[in-house]
């Protein structure tokens, strides 16, 4: 600069130090390679425990599972450097735990193996996960196609309407053998359409009326949209005796209502609506009543000289587990019948690993689902911030439904453990939504580290 015909040299401020988030790959294949040993030790203590020496097929479970779970991390490693490390070991560990478990009630009922489809569709469901992971780059592009995944979804929830009903519900597509439940598919895309709606109208939901004691209760005219979605769960409840769909798609609505408006009247009203609908259908759908009346009286049958129901030995099968449990491959939770491998699946852990064991179980979802609310929150954008928070959300309805039924906390609902249970449809459906969290939590650090580079 030049003063006084002076001329001062003065120095350019110094440059913003460049820093980086650390991507923390290496944590998550220390934590995938884990999650492999431990299911693998699972699988052989079970062969230990039936027969005395290790399971014929330990080493190409092992060799299976561990190409599955690298597979899965190059994919993230090429696409979603930034992603949360912990979302897909954890999607590994407890689906590799339900493999084991599946494979141990295989050996009580030999006739009916159902180890070796669950891995095929386990095998499909991380394919699935690795498409998604390489092919969708932004999760932002979901947002075009919102009345495309409504549409699609209405579908696929009213098509088994069409098929005859499977031990008592119409929730099942089944030609030539095969089987689905395309359910469990249109769970994700409603909360693809319910993210996308909430995001674009949440301005107007946020205009509430009356204060009611300590709830701001929103107004008659912005009912409709719950309304709506209320009418078609109880629709669903009705047609196809199911649920726990209906419980499932409703209670993701409320939330997702209440995290994009912040109001906690809709709470109120999804909690108010949920209770009137679930008490007329539970009055006169004879399926969804008889489901109520062994909640209420679990043990009926037993002092009818019946023997037990389902229910009531999945309590024995807890109480017998106590806190160590008896130990993998040596419970008999197998007496449940027919239902074991699917919607009493968490029976045989209860049994088996004790109440230690069943606490892990619960807090790998616990984590699975703080995951994704950290990976939303994290978020600016109210699309992606939805998306997250309504698919782990997804994730925490059901292990609340599936639980709170196998315990007698609430009615049974016949849905599946994600992950650990029986069924190919439900397998395939959370590792997609695995993949969709593992997008969305790349893109909500990427943001940081952008900040942190400029």
């Amino acid at each position: 600069m030049s003063k006084a015909g002076i001329t001062v040299a003065t120095a350019d401020p110094p440059a913003p130090a460049v820093r980086h988030l650390p991507r923390r790959r290496g944590v998550e294949l220390a934590l995938i390679v884990l999650a492999v040993l431990l299911s693998v030790y699972g699988y052989c203590a079970v062969g230990l425990a039936q027969h005395g020496t290790l399971p014929p097929g330990a080493v190409g479970y092992g060799a299976g599972l561990c190409v599955l779970a690298l597979l899965a991390h190059v994919a993230v490693r090429l696409r979603a450097p930034y992603a949360d490390p912990l979302l897909l070991p954890i999607g590994v560990l407890l689906n590799g735990l339900g493999l084991v478990l599946i494979y141990r009630l295989d050996l009580e009922t030999p006739g009916d193996r159902a180890a070796p489809a669950q891995l095929v569709w386990s095998t499909l469901g991380v394919a699935l996960f690795i498409l998604v992971v390489l092919l969708l780059r932004d999760h932002r592009v979901l947002q075009r196609y919102t009345y495309v995944c409504v549409v699609t979804a209405l579908v696929l929830l009213t098509l088994p309407i069409l098929f005859p009903a499977v031990n008592g519900a119409r929730i099942w597509i089944r030609v030539a053998g095969f089987s689905i439940q395309p359910g469990e598919f249109a769970k994700v895309l409603l909360a693809v359409f319910f993210a996308a709606y909430l995001a674009a109208n949440r301005n107007a939901l946020a205009y509430t009326g009356r204060r009611v004691w300590k709830l701001q209760l929103p107004t008659g005219r912005v009912l409709g949209p719950i309304v709506a979605v209320w009418l078609v769960s109880v629709g669903v409840l009705i047609l196809e005796r199911d649920l726990g769909t209906s419980l499932l798609f409703f209670g993701l609505f409320v939330v997702l209502l209440y995290v994009a408006t912040g109001r906690t009247g809709w709470i109120a009203v999804g909690l108010s609506l949920a209770a009137l609908g679930a008490a007329a259908v539970g009055r006169l759908e004879p399926h969804v009543h008889s489901r109520i009346e062994t909640w209420l009286h679990p043990f009926a049958s037993i002092e009818a000289g019946e023997g037990a129901n389902q229910l009531a030995q999945s309590l024995f099968a807890f109480a017998e587990g106590g806190v160590l449990g008896t130990g993998l491959g040596l419970g008999h939770s197998v007496l449940i019948g027919f239902a074991v491998k699917s919607d009493f699946i968490l029976a045989t852990a209860g049994e088996e690993l004790g109440f230690a064991g069943l606490s892990a179980i619960f807090l790998l979802y616990g984590l699975l689902v703080e995951r994704g609310y950290r990976a939303g929150l994290a978020l600016r954008e109210p699309f992606g911030r939805l998306l997250a928070i309504g698919l782990a959300s997804l994730v925490a309805l059901q292990v609340f439904v599936i639980a709170g039924g196998v315990t007698g906390l609430i009615p049974l609902t016949g849905m599946a453990m994600p992950f650990l249970a029986q069924g190919g449809s439900s397998v395939v459906t959370n590792w997609a939504i695995v993949a969709l969290l593992v997008r969305v939590s790349d893109s909500a650090r990427r943001q940081y580290d952008g900040q942190a580079t400029r």
